[in-house]
């Protein structure tokens, strides 16, 4: 039997009745049906069924290893080729357009059952994960004592025991069990791991830095210490990770196929599961939840030189920093291994991060793990994540929702101020509801996957460069006379960026309340008092924030916004004056990477806005802040712009992840005609009184209400998406 994919994607059975046994064959044979050169063999049956008995015995071809090599290589590069294309490799290999046709047909059905086999092998390892459980919690209940007193916890028949002083015995024994275990623990490693959390406890650039690390310092006291687990089993495991990062990171076919929708690559976890044992890809037998695994890879080129990098990975508050819309809060809970030399070769430190996106719609994700640095060769290193289990035991398991199998990126020097970056993101992560607009997204993986990563590795790098630079062309910096006064505006614009990454997310740090917007959207509502911060206004400090679904592509959005002609059309705060800019300095190679400086001149008065541009090919952010005009007229001449009091709004813009055609971005032209819309957020930070103990009254949740509803109809009114 022959499935063949029609025409408009239908599969088609074909069965040769009569004609021998049924033979499996691949996309390497080709079937020649009716229509085609046949020989025919006639069987001759009684007089009634003479006429019926005709049969035709059909031709099987295999494709010679040039035919398929050549087939192969067009299919990588265009899985669904067009007519000219089949025509022109019929020629060049000898065979029919037909033959050309079906074997496409065939290599794209092997790999979507591929990938179909894939989910009922994880559905088939979730059953048997929970028939183990179940059963293991029946045997614990059938023969369960307390510790204390040996008295079984259930009766004959096999009912629990339901007197109160039953069940506090035995929560009794438990604590005092894991008492005596964390006194083992911090007796053994002498207090080191509270040391190294106090002195890489992340501080935040933006305000409320000192409640950032008190919150962090407090959450992460209990976790101090690796409890006990052996250093020499840590040092096992993350070995074994690493050799399973460098096989994920340069394997190619069969265990990465490229996805024929989108062009992404798919990990075959058939292929994983012959070349890795469970052990080794660290699959967690403790994980009671139900959860969804994601797997991506992607490679790049990066603007940066090695020293640097390994500096970032290898420091919790520097890699926080370089990923801010992606990781809210950081630390390093214990150093098991300082590593040697100045670059720390083999150094292994137990961190512990939470992972956001750029929405309070979207949960974030905790992750305990270990990293593990180790150089490879004289231009190779490699960072490699991986979650222990023992560790994780002994962590509360409400606080665990995320987990990473051998993850991390191989990094390779090019001597010439840059480096190859491969990515290898293989998350095991509990589910929970995602809003509907944003299921594609974070359901195929894209939202927290290795794409994600490294373009905004690339766009910190570049940010980084031309900070540093002393040669920018004055193109990419107008309005600025010195290379001061430029350097401290790219600072100025970057902790703007930051604080607005920080204020809009779902992290612990904020406590969000839905209202209804008066255009009928939701909006979340925040309220922090900034006490001490000279970076942000003094008093009681509103945030409100709303996503949506626009049916404009990603960087048609991005230019209406960021383009100082059309602020009119939905800045409010314009309220009918002019619009000019001051300042514009580049900080990347595309031009929409900029930071300026405008001005906003109306009948009542003159304003000056920071606005600060950043967009790669997985996001997009245009980040602004009325300044104080004196303030920013001396950080333009090279002064210490770190006591400017700022307080950023903006946007943030992302793919819907509905693609017709792969996302295989050269420029940012190519992607205008890329289908899909936009997820979109738009955040507003207002001060509502300058006395710290205001409390927050329903008229400035009014007024936020109206600012993020008009400003969000008119950007929909100017782009003529009213009904999105």
């Amino acid at each position: 039997m022959e499935v063949e994919e029609g025409d408009e994607g239908h599969t088609v059975e074909i069965s040769s009745e009569n004609s021998g046994p049924t033979r499996s064959r691949s996309e390497d044979d080709y079937f020649e049906g009716e229509g085609e050169h046949e020989d025919e063999d006639i069987i001759i049956g009684d007089d009634d069924n003479k006429n019926k008995n005709k049969k035709k015995r059909k031709k099987y071809h295999r494709h010679t290893a040039d035919q398929i090599r050549e087939m192969e290589a067009l299919f990588k590069e265009s899985p669904h080729p067009d007519e000219k294309q089949r025509q022109q490799l019929s020629k060049q290999l000898g065979l029919a357009p037909r033959q050309v046709k079906f074997w496409f047909q065939n290599r794209r059905t092997q790999i979507k059952a591929i990938q179909e086999r894939h989910e009922n092998s994880l559905l088939k390892t979730e059953i048997e994960k929970l028939k183990e459980k179940n059963k293991g919690l029946r045997d614990t209940i059938n023969k369960a004592c307390c510790p204390n007193c040996g008295v079984p916890t259930t009766t004959r028949d096999g009912a629990a025991m339901p007197t109160e002083e039953q069940q506090l015995r035995i929560e009794n024994a438990k604590l005092k069990a894991e008492v005596d275990k964390l006194r083992g623990a911090l007796s053994k490693y002498g207090g080191s791991a509270a040391a190294a959390a106090s002195s890489t406890s992340p501080s935040s650039s933006s305000g409320g830095g000192g409640h950032e690390q008190e919150n962090i310092r407090s959450s992460l006291d209990f976790y101090t210490g690796i409890f006990g687990v052996d250093k020499s089993r840590i040092m096992d495991t993350v070995s074994k990770a690493m050799e399973e990062l460098i096989k994920m990171a340069t394997m190619g076919e069969p265990l990465w196929l490229r996805s024929v929708e989108t062009g992404r690559e798919i990990l075959n976890y058939d292929e994983y599961i012959k070349h890795f044992a469970p052990e080794t890809s660290s699959s967690s037998s403790s994980s009671t939840k139900r959860s969804i695994i994601e797997a991506s890879r992607d490679t790049a080129l990066v603007f940066v030189d090695l020293p640097r990098l390994l500096q970032i990975f290898q420091d919790a508050n520097q890699w926080k920093e370089m990923f801010p819309c992606l990781i809210s809060k950081a630390a390093t809970v214990d150093v098991i291994c300082n590593g040697e030399g100045s670059n720390r070769d083999g150094a292994v430190q137990l961190m512990f991060a939470e992972v956001q996106m750029l929405t309070p719609m979207v949960g974030t994700r905790e992750v305990y793990f270990v990293r593990y640095s180790k150089q490879l060769s004289a231009e190779q290193w490699a960072f490699i994540d991986v979650s222990i289990d023992k560790v994780e035991d002994n962590i509360d398991a409400s606080l665990v929702k995320c987990r990473k199998r051998p993850s991390g990126c191989i990094i390779e020097d090019k001597s010439n101020g840059h480096c190859k970056v491969t990515w290898v993101e293989h998350l095991e992560s509990q589910k929970s509801p995602v809003p509907t607009m944003y299921r594609t997204i974070v359901n195929s993986g894209m939202a927290f996957g290795a794409r994600h990563w490294l373009t905004t590795l690339q766009l910190q790098c570049e940010r980084l460069v031309f900070f540093m630079a002393t040669n920018v062309p004055m193109k990419d910096s107008l309005g600025v006379a010195t290379l001061a006064g430029r350097k401290s505006i790219l600072k100025l614009a970057q902790r703007m960026t930051w604080g607005f990454c920080h204020a809009i997310g779902a992290s612990s740090f904020h406590t969000w309340t839905k209202v209804t917007s008066k255009t009928g959207e939701d909006i979340r509502i925040s309220s922090r008092k900034n006490l001490n911060d000279p970076g942000e206004p003094l008093g009681l400090i509103l945030c409100a924030v709303s996503s949506v679904w626009l049916p404009v592509s990603p960087n048609v959005l991005f230019d209406f916004l960021r383009d100082e002609t059309r602020r009119t059309e939905w800045d409010i705060m314009c309220s009918g004056g002019s619009v000019q800019s001051i300042a514009n300095l580049g900080k990347g190679q595309d031009r929409g990477n900029a930071v300026t400086i405008q001005t906003i001149k109306s009948k009542e008065n003159s304003m000056w806005i920071v606005q600060d541009c950043c967009t790669n090919a997985f996001e997009s952010m245009v980040v602004y802040a009325p300044v104080d005009i004196t303030g920013i007229q001396s950080v333009m001449t090279g002064c210490d712009s770190s006591n400017l009091a700022i307080l950023p709004s903006g946007f943030s813009i992302v793919h819907d992840g509905m693609e017709s055609r792969p996302m295989v971005i050269t420029s940012r032209q190519e992607e205008k005609n890329t289908e899909g819309g936009s997820l979109f957020t738009i955040a507003f930070q207002i001060l509502t009184n300058a006395s710290p103990t205001a409390k927050l009254t329903m008229e400035s949740v009014d007024s936020v209400n109206t600012l993020l509803s008009c400003t969000l109809r008119n950007i929909r009114t100017s782009l003529q998406c009213e009904d999105g």
